[in-house]
Order: structure tokens, then C-alpha cells, then sequence
């Protein structure tokens, strides 16, 4: 049961509701997460954003998908790691590549350094060591491509804590945690 009141978007005129219905439109119905979260039209605001600009960042959705399963498995959120996992494969990814990356690793090169710089961040709390930006540089992550992992994984960790911290009702089809 949720420790918050998940907001019905059929009840609401504010700014809120237009952004629900945004969300909506991408999803075909209002997952329990933005419910959660449209209790601060800010913290919705802000939420949304982010998804929309990583959405058409460097990464690519795919990846996005695949480091969302990754932190959702370390910070032990089932909701993230049932909503990613189904986003992922919409986004093409087989349902090997999100077992793997739900793992940290993957068997594409450039994909597994990004995933080990992401769980790198969750596991050291966003205290790199030097050989952590290394390994990543030294498999050809740009600037670009790093500073952005840092922000999918800066809004994986705010989902995830949302998520657990008000056991919000997973909608989407259970995915056992692996950690």
C-alpha cells in the first residue's frame, strides 16, 4: 500500500494536469509514479523534464533504458525495474540485454562502460576514483556521453528513492530484483 495519495489526473485543473495528460499521451494511461509525484507540481515538473531532455540526448533511449534497469536493481526498486524493463525492449532491446544490464554489464563494449561508470556512481555514492573515468574514456566514452550517464543516473536515483521511500504500486509486470 502507498504511503501517499496518488493524485487522480480526472480531478485536477491545475498545471499538473496538463502535464499528466502529457504523460498519458506517452504511455497510453498515468503511471502510479507521476500519480505519486503530481503531489508537488514542482518535483512533477522537474521529473518530466528531465525524462524529456535525456530522451534525445546522446545515449540514445535503448541505453537510457539499460542504465535505468541497472540502478534500479542496486537501489532495490521494483517499480523502476518493472516500468524499465518494459520501456527498454519498446526501445529494442532483447530481453537478454535487460537481464544483463539489470546486471551492471553488457556485451556491447561501449554499453557495458557506460553501465559500469553508472553503477560506479550508485555503488561510490557519486565519489569516482580516478580509474572509474579512465576505464570510461579509455573505452571512448566522450565528455558528452559521461557527464550524461551522471544525469541518468542523478534521475534513475530520484525515481527510485520516490518510488521506494512511498511504496508506490508497480502497474507494470514484476521483474524480480537481482541484488
Amino acid at each position: 500500500m502507498t504511503r501517499i495519495d496518488l493524485v487522480d489526473p480526472d480531478r485536477i485543473t491545475d498545471q499538473r494536469a496538463e502535464t499528466l495528460s502529457e504523460i498519458k499521451g506517452a504511455f497510453g494511461l498515468v503511471p502510479n509514479m507521476f500519480r505519486a509525484v503530481a503531489n508537488s507540481p514542482a518535483a512533477l515538473t522537474s521529473m518530466w523534464s528531465q525524462f524529456a531532455a535525456l530522451g534525445t540526448g546522446t545515449l540514445g533511449a535503448k541505453l537510457g533504458e539499460q542504465i535505468a534497469v541497472a540502478i534500479a536493481d542496486r537501489n532495490r526498486c521494483d517499480y523502476c525495474l518493472s516500468a524499465h524493463t518494459m520501456l527498454g525492449k519498446k526501445a529494442g532491446a532483447t530481453t537478454e540485454e535487460m537481464t544483463t544490464a539489470q546486471t551492471g554489464h553488457s556485451t556491447d563494449p561501449r554499453t557495458d562502460a557506460v553501465l559500469k561508470l553508472a553503477t560506479a556512481l550508485v555503488d561510490h555514492r557519486g565519489r569516482l576514483g580516478d580509474t572509474d573515468l579512465q576505464s570510461a574514456r579509455d573505452a571512448g566514452l566522450t565528455q558528452e556521453e559521461i557527464v550524461e550517464t551522471v544525469a541518468h543516473v542523478a534521475l534513475n536515483v530520484f525515481t527510485n528513492y520516490i518510488n521506494v521511500a512511498l511504496e508506490v504500486p508497480v502497474d507494470f509486470k514484476p521483474i524480480p530484483l537481482t541484488r
